[in-house]
């Protein structure tokens, strides 16, 4: 288990801002209390379109996927879901070539040598949703189908995204963990990266507007920020556990770092059991936490089924069954998947880890 041996700062470091709900004013869409799935709202495709593309509808095709980077868990298990659809597809020859660090110039490179090597489809995870945009539209010119997954580009720089989860999504999953733990009426904090980092501000915004909605008796104490650091995560989540004592239940992690560090600052407390920590981070790190029963529940999404999608809906794009207006798409074991967006495909629900299956995951 990782241990930090930097103990708790002063409360100096606490950047707080007491029950702060999200740093922008775009409004929130929390989703249902039970499981009903939500309506995605009608758009019009904003995808890009291939150039006079061959009739592939059928045929066996050849795609390359060009991941942000290769060499690390999570890659490797988007890899291994679209070799396993494409082994079921049985039409689709599917290879995975990526730089060997998350660099964007690398990235174009690879995708610039595929379009010239003349293959069927395009896979990405984009490193820079700008900068892989004119490559992109370079294959689309070339009659090349273009789905991304995990990372977009702009929309028009390919047809599909497949897109893993919504903020709403990641909130309802968030709050319904911790009220789970914590009882209906107990107070938590949330350390995150900072006040107006994109996605950490629109996923609080949507779990704060979600709470009100179906937990009320929550109670949000404070927002703290520790930038992604490491240390700076731990001495944050230290300082709420000795500022609030046995009235906090709970802390939310809003970043792979935070909540591991949370997990840990609660272990060195002795709090496992009394505060719980709930958060978005990758299996590995949090194994050590689940597997002593100090964490129960960790958020992400399946990376082996985002690849496995990604997979099916190129393969769809190719044949012509996916065009622009539909509103879902079939793929494989995981059944229909719904248009969203314009031209995304949402992978679903968030996936929660457990005891029971982080074992089962290795990224």
């Amino acid at each position: 288990m990782t241990v930090l041996t930097t103990l708790a700062l002063t409360t100096s470091l606490v950047h707080a801002q007491t029950a702060w709900t999200g740093g922008d004013d775009l409004p929130n869409n929390p989703l249902a209390c039970d499981a009903t799935a939500a309506t995605p709202a009608a758009m019009p495709y904003d995808g890009g379109v291939p150039t006079n593309p061959p009739d592939r509808k059928g045929k066996e095709i050849t795609v390359v996927d060009v991941p942000k980077l290769i060499g690390i868990g999570y890659f490797d298990a988007t890899s291994k879901g679209i070799a396993e659809a494409a082994k079921e597809i049985g039409t689709m020859k599917a290879t995975t070539d990526g730089p060997t660090k998350a660099n964007i110039d690398d990235q174009i490179t690879l995708i610039d040598n595929y379009i010239t090597s003349g293959v069927d489809g395009i896979l990405f995870a984009a490193n820079d949703p700008v900068a892989i945009a004119p490559v992109l539209k370079k294959a689309l010119a070339a009659g090349i189908n273009v789905v991304g997954y995990d990372a977009n580009s702009e929309p028009d720089a390919r047809q599909w995204f497949v897109n893993q989860a919504e903020f709403n999504g990641i909130a309802k999953s968030m709050i319904d963990s911790l009220a789970a733990e914590t009882g209906p009426d107990a107070s938590f904090a949330i350390v995150t990266s900072t006040f107006t980092t994109p996605n950490q501000a629109r996923w609080i915004s949507e779990m704060g507007a979600y709470a009100a909605k179906c937990h009320p008796g929550l109670k949000w104490l404070e927002t703290v920020e520790a930038q992604e650091d490491n240390i700076l995560s731990f001495n944050q989540a230290n300082t709420l556990i000795n500022k609030y004592g046995d009235d906090l239940k709970g802390i939310l992690g809003m970043t792979s770092v935070a909540t591991p560090a949370a997990a840990d600052a609660v272990t060195q407390a002795g709090k496992c059991g009394s505060v719980a920590v709930v958060g978005l981070a990758t299996p590995n790190a949090m194994k050590p936490y689940v597997e002593a029963d100090c964490v129960k529940s960790v958020v992400l999404w399946n990376p082996v089924d985002l690849g496995y999608a990604a997979a099916y809906v190129i393969r769809a794009a190719a044949d012509g069954t996916l065009q622009p207006g539909a509103t879902s798409v079939a793929a494989g074991k995981l059944g229909n998947l719904s248009v969203i967006n314009g031209s995304e495909i949402l992978l679903g629900a968030p996936f929660v880890f457990t005891k029971d299956n982080i074992g089962d995951f290795n990224f």
